[in-house]
C-alpha cells in the first residue's frame, strides 16, 4: 500500500526539458553565488572567479557518471539507482546515497543561514540569535509550501529561477560597468593562498554546481529522459558558469580581496554598495531574498523526495514516530529538524565545508562504481570515469589539509559523520556489498 502511496509522486514525462534546466539552475544558484562567493575567495586569492571555472570543469568530469547512468537507466531513483546498480542493495550503496542526502540537507542550512545574513544586513547586523532564528523559519516556510503539493513547488521553482537567473546576471554586469572593467581584487597585495589554497576553494566552487544532481534524481520524470537529462544538466551548468563568472568578476570589481573576505558572509551586498549605490545595495538584498528563499525550497523538496525513495529501497531504516500520512511527508519533517539543527550550531564556513566533504566522498563512490561495475555495459570511456576520479581526490586532499590547519574541528565532525553513516548502515543491511542483486529494478 505504501508503494503505491509513493508512486503516485512520481508522473513519467511530467518535466520539460526547459523545466527541468530551471530546476536544475534554481537549486545550484541559490546556493552558489550568495552563500559561497567569499567562502572562495578566503581560498582562493586574487584568482577566485577562476575558482567557479575549475569547479565547472571538475563538475563536467562527474556528470559523465551520472549522465551515462541516467542515460541507460532514467530513473526517479537518481543517485539511489545509480548506486545500486554499481554495489546493490548494500552497504556502500546506501551509505553514500545517504550521504547524498544529507549533503543536501546540509545545503538547505547553508542556504537558510545565507538568508537571514543578507536579510539582517540592512540593519547592520551581522551576528547573534536573530542569524539562526531567521534561518529557522525561513525552512519551516518551506516546509509549509512543500506540504501545500507538488505544483505549488514546481510553479514557485520556475518564477524564482527566471528572477534569480535574470537579477544576478544584471547585477554582475552593472557592477562591472560601474567600474569600467576593472578588477581591484586583482590590484591586491594580500599573501597570496598558493596553488593547494586554490584548489581547496574548488571544494567549495563544486558545491555551486553539485545542484544538478536534482536533475539526475528527476530522471524518470523527465521527457525523453535517454536526450533529455544529460543535455539539461549540461545547458544547467552552462547557465551556472556564466552567471557565476559575472558575479565573481562584478564583487572583484567593486571590493578589494580583503573586503571581499571580510564580508564573505554578504559580499554580493557588500559589492552592490560601491557598485550601485544604496538602492542597488537594498536591490541586492532583495534578490539575495528571494534567491536563498527559493533554494531553500526547491532543495527541501529535493531531499524529503530523496530519503522517501531510499525507504521505498529498503536502503534506510524508518520509524513513524506517531505521525500519519505518507513518508514523503515524514521525510519532509525529519529534514527540517535536521537542517534547522545545523543551521542554529553552524556558521556558513563550517556548514560549507562539511557539505564538501560529505559531497565529495559520495561522488568518488559513484565514479568507482561505474568504473568497476557498469563501465563497459553503459558504453563510458574508463579514462573520462577515472579522471573525475582522481580531480576529486585532489581537491579533497587539498581541502582537508586546508581545514587541518584552519579549522581542524570540521574535518573530526565530517570523518565522525562519514564513518557512522556506512556503520550504521552496514549494521541494517548487513552487507557490504550485493552484487548478485545489482540487476534488479
Amino acid at each position: 500500500m505504501q508503494h503505491n502511496q509513493r508512486s503516485s509522486d512520481y508522473n513519467e514525462g511530467s518535466i520539460s526539458l526547459g523545466g527541468a534546466v530551471a530546476m536544475g539552475t534554481g537549486v545550484m544558484i541559490g546556493a552558489g553565488i550568495f552563500a559561497l562567493t567569499g567562502q572562495i575567495a578566503q581560498l582562493a586569492g586574487p584568482l577566485f572567479p577562476l575558482a567557479f571555472i575549475a569547479g565547472a570543469i571538475v563538475t563536467s568530469f562527474s556528470a559523465y557518471s551520472y549522465i551515462k547512468m541516467s542515460n541507460a537507466w532514467p530513473s526517479a531513483g537518481g543517485i539511489a539507482m545509480i548506486l545500486q546498480k554499481c554495489y546493490g542493495s548494500g552497504a556502500v550503496a546506501a551509505g553514500a546515497a545517504l550521504l547524498m542526502a544529507l549533503s543536501m540537507v546540509i545545503a538547505e542550512s547553508l542556504v537558510a543561514r545565507t538568508f537571514a545574513t543578507y536579510v539582517l544586513r540592512p540593519f547592520d547586523i551581522t551576528g547573534g540569535p536573530l542569524v539562526p532564528i531567521l534561518a529557522v523559519a525561513v525552512i519551516v516556510f518551506a516546509f509549509l509550501v512543500n506540504i501545500a503539493g507538488n505544483r505549488s513547488v514546481g510553479l514557485f521553482s520556475l518564477i524564482m529561477a527566471a528572477i534569480k537567473i535574470g537579477g544576478i546576471a544584471l547585477f554582475g554586469i552593472a557592477a562591472l560597468w560601474s567600474s569600467g572593467f576593472q578588477f581591484a581584487a586583482a590590484s591586491q597585495t594580500a599573501e597570496p593562498s598558493g596553488i593547494v589554497g586554490f584548489i581547496a576553494s574548488v571544494a567549495l566552487a563544486i558545491l555551486a554546481f553539485k545542484g544538478f544532481t536534482t536533475i539526475t534524481n528527476s530522471g524518470g520524470e523527465i521527457t525523453d529522459p535517454h536526450r533529455n537529462v544529460g543535455r539539461t544538466i549540461m545547458i544547467s551548468i552552462a547557465i551556472c558558469v556564466v552567471v557565476y563568472l559575472l558575479v565573481a568578476f562584478g564583487v572583484g570589481a567593486s571590493l578589494t580581496l580583503d573586503e571581499i573576505i571580510a564580508a564573505r558572509d554578504y559580499s554580493l551586498a557588500e559589492a552592490a554598495a560601491p557598485a550601485l549605490g544604496q538602492v542597488g545595495f537594498y536591490l541586492t538584498v532583495l534578490l539575495a531574498a528571494v534567491a536563498t528563499a527559493s533554494g531553500v525550497l526547491a532543495s527541501v523538496f529535493a531531499v524529503s523526495r530523496m530519503l522517501a525513495m531510499l525507504t521505498d529501497m529498503k536502503m534506510i531504516p524508518h520509524s513513524h514516530f506517531g505521525m500519519s500520512g505518507r513518508i514523503q511527508r515524514h521525510m519532509l519533517i525529519y529534514t527540517v529538524v535536521i537542517a534547522s539543527t545545523l543551521a542554529v550550531f553552524f556558521d556558513l564556513g563550517r556548514i560549507a565545508s562539511l557539505g564538501a566533504f560529505f559531497y565529495l566522498i559520495m561522488d568518488m563512490v559513484v565514479h568507482w562504481g561505474v568504473f568497476r561495475f557498469r563501465r563497459k555495459e553503459i558504453g563510458a570511456a574508463a579514462s573520462v570515469l577515472l579522471l573525475a576520479l582522481a580531480f576529486d581526490a585532489l581537491v579533497l586532499a587539498a581541502f582537508t589539509a586546508m581545514k587541518l590547519q584552519s579549522d581542524p574541528a570540521i574535518v573530526l565532525y565530517a570523518a565522525v559523520g562519514i564513518t557512522a553513516v556506512f556503520i550504521l548502515e552496514r549494521l541494517y543491511l548487513s552487507r557490504w556489498l550485493a552484487p548478485q542483486g545489482a540487476h534488479e529494478n
